[in-house]
């Protein structure tokens, strides 16, 4: 047995994954595409409202019912709301961050969350812009 990096990796057997078990790593299990994810809200939540959890991001599509499982898209283009004014404008390709204490998108990473890419530009008077939610 050879070891590579002190991580006990035995690479005559394949089914070592180099933790130092030797070999008896837990399998990663394929779930979902993942294009929507399960969400039980606590209290009524209506169609397109986003909904952060940690630091995922997700919109709700249906309306949902507090305490029933229901689900978030985590992939998809939506219209997302912006604020309006100077400096508010974005760019096609520009990262966007959702803003929780003003409930819109944002250019600014501080203190904000991911959400995705601009698909494309908004003005600054634009009330909306369109992201592609990838984080």
């Amino acid at each position: 047995m050879s070891q590579i990096g002190g991580g006990g990796f035995d690479p005559v057997d394949p089914g070592d994954t180099g933790n130092g078990n030797g070999g008896t790593a837990m399998a990663t299990t394929f779930v979902q595409q993942g294009a929507a994810i399960d969400y039980t809200p606590g209290a009524d939540t209506p169609a397109g409202t986003v909904v952060v959890q940690g630091d995922l991001v997700g919109v709700t599509r249906v309306d949902l019912k507090a305490g029933q499982l229901g689900a978030l898209a985590a992939e998809g283009v939506f219209d997302f709301p912006k604020a309006t004014g100077t400096g508010n404008g974005f760019t096609a390709g520009q990262l966007a961050y959702w803003d929780n204490t003003n409930d819109v998108a944002t250019k600014t990473a501080t203190g904000n969350k991911l959400i995705g890419k601009a698909v494309r530009a908004a003005a600054e008077a634009d009330a909306t812009v369109r992201i592609r939610l990838s984080q």
